[in-house]
C-alpha cells in the first residue's frame, strides 16, 4: 500500500521508521530536518567581512579621488563629473574583485579552508546509507547521446565507491519534441538495466515544462522528495566523480545545518581554441577566486544551479518562488532562479556553503563566442531580474550583494563603454576648444593649462595590476602546487600568458555584446530559453560578420575621430579599439577547432583533467565510443518510482517595501 492510500498518509509515512519499496527500494528517512538547528558562528566571520570591504573601499576611494584630480585639473565640466561617477562605480565594481582574488591566493596559498580557516581537507566520505539521496539530471531537448553517457559515467563512478545504495537516479525530462523524447525513452530504459542491481534509474517526462527547470525540480520535490534527506543536482553538460558526490553527501548529513553545498564545476572536453582558452582560464583562476568568495561570504554563499546538493526539505518549505508582476523581460517567471534560491535558503535559517576544493565536479560550455554569448544574453535577462528584488523583505545583507553582482556582471559593460565614449568626447572637446589664458577681466597673469600626466600614469598602472594581478597569483599557485598536472612549469605559464593576452582582445567584444544585452531588456526585448549548443563549430564568415558587424564598425569610426583629434587618447584607447576592430576574426578563428587541437599537441592550455584524466572522463569516452544496444522502452509507469507521496510546496513571498513580488500560496 501506498502512502497515499491511507487516511492520514504523512502520519503512517513516519510513524515508521523506514518504509522499503523491495521491488523499487526506495525508503523513506529515518529522520529529516524540518527546520534548522541553532547556528555555530564561522570564526572571525564579521571581522573578515569588516576588514575585506573595508580593503575595497578604501581602494575605490583612492582612485576615485586620483581620478577627481586629473578631471578637475582645469575646472570640472558637467560632462567629466559624469564621467567621474560612472568611473567610480567601476572602480569599486574592480577593487571588490581584485581584493577578493588576493583573499583567494591567500587562502590557496597556505592550504586553508576559506570558511573555517583552519587546514584544508577533502570532503569526508563517511556517509549513513539509510538517509536517502537523490541524483537529478533535469533536461530539456538535449543531445539525447551525451546526456545518457555523462550520466551513465557519473553513475559507474558512483558505484565504484561502494557507496551507490545511499543514491537513486532520477532523469526530469521536460522534453517538449516527441521524438527526442522517444529516444530518452529507449535510452533510459537501456541504462536502467546496465546500472541495475547497484542503482536503480527512473525516468519522468513532464506533459508540460511549466516553470521550466524549477517547476521541473519543484514537480519532483513534490511528488518524490518525502523519500530523500537530499537531492544532488547535475545539468544535462555535467560530470560528476563518485568520491566528489559522496562526500557531497556526508558533508550535508554531518551538518544538520546546511541547506546547500555548492561545488565549484570546472570547464573540461573542449576542443575548439575558444573553448581550451576558456576550459583553461576556469580551470586555473576558478577555484582561487571560489576561496576568496566563500571568506566572506561564509554561510551565507551562492547557488549557481548545478553541481550542487541540497536539503530537500528545506527547499520545499523554503524555495518555492512567486512570479513577479509584469511582463518579461523584467517581469514574470525569474530566469536565474539559483540566486534567489539561496537568498530563501539563508533567509529562512539555513546555511549555504560554496566548496572551493579540487574535486571531480566537471561540465561542458558552449564551444564558440557566439553561443556563449547566447547563454550570456539570457543569463543577463535572469540576472537583470533581481535589481527588482534588492529589497525583498528579511533577506541577508550577502544575498542582496549577490544580487547587485550579479546585475552589474552585465551592466558593468554598459557602463564602461558609456564612460569611455564620454571620455572620447571629452577628449575631442579639449582639443577642439581655444585655450583662454585670460578668463576675468583685469586678470594679471594668465592661467596655464594644467597637465597631470604623472598622475594619469599612476591611476592607469593601479589600474592594469589591478586587473593583471589576480591572474598572475592564480598562476604562481598553480606553479607552486600542481605544475605537473598543467603539464610542467614552463608551458603552464606560457599558457596563462596567451591566456592573458586573449582576453585582453575578447574583452572589448564581450563588453559590446552585454552592453547590447542590457539595453535590450530595457527596450523590453525578452529572449527563449532553450537547450544549449556544446559542440565544436567552426563560425562561417557570414555568421561572423552578422554577429559583429556593428562593433567592428563603432570601432573603426570611434578610433578615427579620437586619433584625428586627440592622437594620445587614441593610444590609450588603442587595446580596447583592437579588440572590436578585429571581432570578426576572433569569433571566426577562435572557433577553430584544428587551432584548438594544435596547441593541445604541444601541450598548451592543457589542464590537469587532460594531463591526467580522471577515472569518470575516460569512463564517459569509452561510452560515447560504444555502440547502442538495441532495447524496447519501459512504459512509463515501469519508469517511475512504485511510491509517491504528494505534498505542497507553498509559494514565498518577496514582497519589499516597494511592493514587489508575490503573495504566498501553495502548489504540489
Amino acid at each position: 500500500m501506498s502512502c497515499n492510500d491511507s487516511p492520514d498518509p504523512r502520519r503512517d509515512c513516519e510513524s515508521d521508521e523506514k518504509v522499503v519499496d523491495m521491488e523499487q527500494g526506495i525508503s523513506t528517512p529515518q529522520a529529516r530536518e524540518s527546520t534548522p538547528v541553532r547556528r555555530h558562528r564561522i570564526p572571525f566571520l564579521a571581522l573578515r567581512r569588516f576588514v575585506f570591504f573595508a580593503l575595497a573601499i578604501l581602494t575605490a576611494v583612492l582612485g576615485s579621488h586620483m581620478m577627481l584630480d586629473i578631471l578637475r585639473a582645469n575646472g570640472l565640466t558637467l560632462l567629466e563629473l559624469t564621467i567621474w561617477i560612472l568611473f567610480v562605480v567601476m572602480f569599486i565594481w574592480l577593487s571588490i574583485s581584485f581584493w577578493m582574488g588576493i583573499a583567494g591566493f591567500l587562502v590557496v596559498a597556505f592550504k586553508r579552508d576559506p570558511v573555517t580557516l583552519g587546514p584544508a581537507r577533502p570532503l569526508d566520505q563517511t556517509l549513513d546509507p539509510s538517509r536517502r539521496i537523490a541524483l537529478v539530471m533535469p533536461i530539456y531537448n538535449e543531445d539525447v547521446e551525451r546526456v545518457m553517457a555523462g550520466l551513465e559515467a557519473t553513475c559507474h563512478s558512483l558505484i565504484e565507491t561502494g557507496q551507490a545504495t545511499a543514491f537513486d537516479v532520477y532523469l526530469l525530462s521536460d522534453s517538449t519534441d516527441d521524438a527526442v523524447a522517444a529516444k530518452e525513452k529507449r535510452a533510459a530504459t537501456l541504462l536502467r538495466h546496465r546500472l541495475a542491481p547497484d542503482l536503480t534509474l527512473y525516468y519522468r517526462r513532464r506533459d508540460d515544462n511549466t516553470g521550466r527547470k524549477v517547476g521541473n525540480l519543484a514537480e519532483f520535490c513534490c511528488r518524490w522528495g518525502h523519500f530523500y534527506e537530499s537531492m544532488l543536482i547535475i545539468d544535462a553538460d555535467s560530470v560528476m566523480g563518485g568520491r566528489t558526490m559522496v562526500g557531497m553527501a556526508a558533508t550535508m548529513q554531518a551538518n544538520p545545518r546546511l541547506g546547500l553545498l555548492q561545488t565549484v564545476p570546472l570547464p573540461v572536453r573542449a576542443d575548439t581554441l575558444f573553448g581550451r582558452f576558456l576550459q583553461f582560464a576556469s580551470t586555473l583562476h576558478s577555484p582561487m577566486l571560489a576561496a576568496g568568495q566563500s571568506v566572506w561570504q561564509g554561510d551565507s554563499a551562492n547557488y549557481w544551479g548545478h553541481n550542487a546538493i541540497l536539503r530537500i526539505s528545506a527547499f520545499i518549505e523554503s524555495c518555492g518562488l512567486p512570479a513577479l508582476p509584469g511582463e518579461p523581460p523584467l517581469g514574470g517567471e525569474i530566469l536565474s532562479h539559483d540566486f534567489v534560491e539561496a537568498a530563501l535558503l539563508r533567509r529562512a535559517g539555513w546555511e549555504v556553503r560554496l566548496h572551493a576544493g579540487v574535486e571531480e565536479s566537471f561540465e561542458e560550455l558552449p564551444s564558440n563566442i557566439i553561443d556563449y554569448a547566447k547563454r550570456d544574453r539570457r543569463w543577463c535577462q535572469g540576472n537583470m531580474q533581481h535589481l527588482r528584488l534588492l529589497f525583498a523583505r528579511k533577506l541577508h545583507w550577502i544575498n542582496r550583494l549577490h544580487f547587485l553582482f550579479g546585475a552589474l556582471a552585465f551592466m558593468a559593460s554598459l557602463i564602461w563603454i558609456v564612460m569611455l565614449l564620454l571620455s572620447t568626447a571629452d577628449a575631442v572637446l579639449l582639443a577642439v576648444s581655444k585655450v583662454q589664458f585670460f578668463t576675468q577681466n583685469y586678470q594679471l597673469f594668465p592661467q596655464w593649462p594644467e597637465s597631470r600626466v604623472t598622475l594619469i600614469a599612476s591611476l592607469l598602472v593601479i589600474t592594469v595590476i589591478m586587473l593583471v594581478l589576480p591572474k598572475l597569483l592564480g598562476l604562481l599557485v598553480a606553479l607552486m602546487q600542481r605544475r605537473k598536472e598543467y603539464g610542467g612549469g614552463i608551458k603552464l605559464t606560457v599558457s596563462a600568458l596567451l591566456e592573458i593576452v586573449y582576453s585582453i582582445l575578447l574583452a572589448p567584444l564581450m563588453m559590446a555584446f552585454h552592453a547590447w544585452f542590457v539595453l535590450s531588456i530595457l527596450l523590453g526585448r525578452t529572449v527563449s530559453w532553450s537547450s544549449q549548443s556544446r559542440g565544436g563549430r567552426l563560425i562561417p564568415w557570414r555568421e561572423a560578420w552578422r554577429r559583429t558587424w556593428s562593433t567592428t564598425t563603432l570601432g573603426i569610426i570611434w578610433g578615427a575621430i579620437s586619433y584625428y583629434y586627440s592622437p594620445l587618447f587614441f593610444w590609450w584607447l588603442s587595446p580596447v579599439l583592437l579588440g572590436m576592430v578585429t571581432s570578426i576574426l576572433l569569433i571566426r578563428f577562435t572557433s577553430s577547432i584544428q587551432a584548438g587541437k594544435w596547441l593541445k599537441r604541444h601541450g598548451l592550455l592543457c589542464i590537469p583533467a587532460e594531463v591526467h584524466k580522471p577515472g569518470v572522463l575516460k569512463c564517459l569516452e569509452r561510452i560515447e565510443e560504444e555502440d547502442e544496444a538495441g532495447v524496447s522502452p519501459l512504459e512509463d509507469a515501469q519508469l517511475l518510482p512504485a511510491q509517491e507521496y504528494h505534498q505542497q510546496m507553498p509559494i514565498q513571498s518577496l514582497r519589499a517595501h516597494l511592493g514587489i513580488g508575490g503573495g504566498k500560496t501553495t502548489q504540489s
